[in-house]
């Protein structure tokens, strides 16, 4: 088993006969909700599988029952604005409540995500100068 940081989730790997990898999360810990990166059409059915800790299966098995029982328009028009509305998953996992928050905002607002870079990086370049400033100086003794 594995620990996460900052979450408290518990997550073990296990392998299923295709060899495809599958996440179990412990019961009261819930992922997010995303649109799957592995997905076949939009990710929608993967993302909500993942989410409800669910063979992605039976959610297809679902969707195409809704699909044909109900007719394109309701169950297609809901599955087309799902897969518009929901945020594609990260490609790397978020480790803490700090990563968490930079993915949402940079999905919501790009230019916001970039100018906090920015002032971090910039944040970074002022102490790399007053440090070199610091060693550069006549007076510095090793």
């Amino acid at each position: 088993m594995r620990h996460h940081k900052g979450h408290g989730r518990f997550r073990q790997k296990f392998h299923r006969s295709r060899g495809r990898d599958r996440t179990f999360v412990a019961p009261g810990h819930r992922r997010d909700l995303y649109r799957s990166r592995r997905g076949m059409i939009m990710g929608v059915c993967r993302g909500i599988a993942d989410h409800l800790n669910l063979s992605v299966f039976w959610v297809r098995a679902a969707a195409l029952a809704g699909f044909l029982f109900t007719g394109f328009w309701p169950v297609g028009i809901l599955y087309i604005i799902a897969g518009l509305i929901l945020k594609p998953e990260p490609v790397i996992p978020l480790e803490n409540d700090q990563d968490k928050e930079f993915y949402q905002s940079y999905t919501e607002s790009r230019e916001s995500a970039i100018s906090r870079l920015k002032r971090k990086f910039d944040n970074i370049d002022r102490r790399i100068q007053r440090m070199e400033d610091t060693v550069t100086r006549r007076e510095f003794e090793i």
